[in-house]
């Protein structure tokens, strides 16, 4: 059993939410602790991808835990030392703002500072469908600090929505391994999808 407990933060790319719940169980089965956290717009949101209810009840069955859903229950994190790694997949382009900005108003941005006070590690799984527009100057950015890591990433139609990054999930575990040794997985930037 891996003694390590990771928080794994969900945030509102609805349409990878079930590549993100594979990820979970990888971690999972990977033996690792686990403590769910949503965003707001993953708690409040109802979407043709699923219901919000059935998503957090399936986090919780998956990590045996509580679902972490508001600030108050997120500021902890830090003081109480609560992670040794903190998971945000998917992240967002809204999240990687904010991260970049240094805003958290957020339950995901509030866990990440509270994280991050302690010098632990970060680990973002990007879903954007402006990682090669705006969003890109935040993920170089994010790139550049000490304690963030991301899950190898690609575009994820190059035809049809040119400037859309997603994480592969199926790097997850691999990538959460490595965050934790402090190294980045390579390579981060992947070739198009066979």
């Amino acid at each position: 059993m891996n003694q390590k407990t990771i928080g794994y933060a969900v945030c509102g790319s609805f349409c990878t939410h079930a590549k993100a719940m594979e990820g979970l169980e990888q971690l999972r089965a990977a033996g690792y602790s686990l403590v769910p956290i949503v965003s707001e717009a993953v708690a409040a949101n109802d979407t043709r991808f699923g219901n919000a209810h059935d998503l957090m009840r399936e986090m919780e069955r998956i990590c045996d835990h509580r679902v972490i859903s508001s600030l108050t229950e997120a500021e902890p994190i830090g003081p109480k030392k609560l992670l040794d790694l903190l998971v945000i997949a998917p992240c967002t382009g809204n999240t990687l703002g904010k991260l970049a900005a240094g805003i958290a108003d957020t339950t995901v941005t509030l866990a990440a500072k509270a994280h991050l006070r302690n010098g632990r590690p970060i680990l973002l799984a990007p879903s954007t469908n402006d990682g090669l527009g705006a969003s890109a100057r935040n993920i170089g950015e994010l790139m550049a600090r000490k304690y963030i890591y991301l899950v190898p990433f690609r575009q994820d139609d190059p035809v049809n929505k040119p400037t859309s990054l997603v994480a592969d999930f199926t790097q997850l575990s691999a990538a959460a391994q490595a965050a934790l040794e402090g190294r980045q997985l390579q390579p981060v930037l992947l070739g198009p999808k066979e």
